[in-house]
């Protein structure tokens, strides 16, 4: 979600020039109260050149990257905050060098820039930020479709036009922002909305940018210096597993104490089994859960970790061995591979029709399709998932949402102090969003018709889609936003 709830400071660090209405009055939930200053300046330049330079690059480099390491077998997650962290030395050089000097675009006919409006501020630093994170899906690393279009050209070896594809990516993509505007009233307004990932980055920008109180001489290293130590350590951290020593991005003990035994394998594996005794160096398994374990609730993770425990060391041992689920016994205990009757690797190519359809004769020809446990257990516990999600938030944040929607028909409600300091700015009317929102909606019906052999899905089927997000997208974003567990 945009960060659009939380003020910045002035450059300085100092107080800023302006204070909100009611000083004094502190956040509801405390840790956004410790992080997030309750002062603004609304005259500091924001939509600078700079800004805009930066943000454009950090969000088509992220982009990249992210869709370049998603195909690792542990995907590599670049977040915003590599941008946030590496753009501070290079707007501060922009500032020591640009020219204060006034752009004129068309004659003065479309408005005008100055290059270098003063030092490089805190709040140029957050907005290219936000640029950074639209490169960065909450999920994983890249768009969800582009996922979907990767199964599809190198499993179904399918032909896809390089037109499709993009509008398969750009639709889906806006459509999301399209959503996020329109329910911002219900997941950015409220102060119990308060996304516990942003903390870590508005903590991390103010102690780039802040000074301390007083001007008296640290006696240890400068922020900075402290930041750079910890983030070469990081990269020599990361180093060892990923490239220098790849054996200890899993290392799994009971499989080479047993290196002969199939149920050792299973139950210590970290990659095709259970992981039981198993550990890791590389950060992307450790956080695979929250991204950040320093970031997310404790009660978050403490519910994430009581869940895996009873689905991986319960649930799935039981069907497995115990109750031998749709025969389980015969597939491994963990693969997204599809599995023969006899246990072998399913060939969809034999049950397809030249366009992608479901040829039943073949199909029962062939025998039926077989999933590992592990992983068929996962797919079906979704279903339960997306019922949970949907009671927990009503039970929890019903009222809530009851009295956001009164206030989006005109009912007044009480304002926290940030919402207070950002009505100083000119809100981005809804109308950009619904435009976003329906223009993504045409594009998708439009497709229906226009690549119906490679995008096969029928009108009414796209309908439903939409449908169905406008029934999730408001109780995932409330859970994200009060816990930061992402569910997908």
């Amino acid at each position: 979600m945009p960060s659009t709830k939380l003020p910045a400071a002035d450059a300085t660090g100092g107080k800023a020039a302006a204070q909100g209405e009611g000083e004094g009055e502190r956040y509801p939930v405390e840790e956004v109260a410790l992080v997030v200053p309750e002062t603004d300046d609304p005259a500091t330049p924001v939509m600078t050149f700079r800004a805009w330079t930066l943000g454009l690059a950090s969000c088509v480099v992220l982009i990249f990257l992210n869709t370049f390491f998603t195909y690792r077998t542990q995907p590599l997650t670049i977040s915003g905050i590599l941008a946030q962290i590496l753009v501070l030395p290079v707007g501060r050089f922009m500032a020591s060098v640009l020219p204060d000097r006034e752009v004129r675009l068309l004659g003065g006919r479309l408005g005008s820039f100055n290059l270098n409006p003063g030092p490089f501020n805190i709040k140029e630093h957050v907005i290219i930020t936000i640029f950074a994170n639209c490169g960065v899906s909450y999920g994983g690393g890249d768009a969800y479709s582009i996922g979907a279009i990767t199964v599809m050209k190198a499993y179904y070896k399918q032909s896809l036009s390089f037109l499709c594809a993009l509008l398969i990516v750009l639709s889906t993509q806006i459509l999301g922002y399209g959503w996020a505007g329109m329910l911002r009233r219900f997941l950015v307004d409220p102060a119990e909305m308060w996304w516990p990932s942003n903390l870590a980055q508005v903590s991390l920008f103010r102690a780039l940018h802040e000074t301390k109180e007083g001007g008296k001489p640290s006696t240890g290293p400068s922020r900075m210096r402290f930041f750079l130590i910890f983030f070469f350590a990081s990269f020599a951290y990361y180093a060892l597993p990923g490239y220098l020593l790849p054996i200890l991005t899993f290392f799994s003990w009971a499989c080479w104490v047993w290196p002969r035994s199939i149920t050792a394998q299973q139950v210590g594996s970290g990659y095709h089994g259970l992981g039981v005794g198993a550990f890791t160096l590389d950060w992307a398994g450790i956080s695979a859960y929250h991204g950040s374990p320093l970031v997310a609730p404790w009660a978050s993770i403490a519910n994430t970790a009581v869940g895996f425990v009873m689905f991986i060391y319960v649930i799935v041992p039981l069907c497995y061995w115990r109750f031998n689920t749709f025969d389980a016994r015969r597939f491994p205990i963990f693969s997204n591979q599809l599995f023969t009757a006899a246990g072998q690797k399913y060939d969809t190519t034999k049950v397809l029709t030249s366009d992608f359809d479901l040829n039943v004769a073949a199909y029962d020809s062939y025998g039926k399709l077989y999933l590992s446990p592990l992983f068929a257990i996962s797919i079906g516990s979704g279903f339960l998932r997306f019922s949970a999600t949907i009671v927990h938030v009503l039970l929890f944040h019903g009222a809530d949402m009851w009295r956001q929607s009164r206030r989006a028909i005109g009912a007044a409600a009480k304002l926290d102090v940030h919402a207070r300091l950002m009505q100083r700015y000119k809100q981005v009317p809804q109308w950009w969003f619904l435009v976003l929102l329906a223009g993504s909606i045409a594009v998708s019906l439009l497709m229906c018709f226009v690549w119906k052999e490679q995008v096969q899905l029928p009108w009414w089927g796209m309908l439903f889609a939409f449908a169905l997000a406008f029934v999730v997208t408001l109780p995932i974003g409330v859970i994200q936003a009060t816990t930061n567990q992402v569910w997908t």
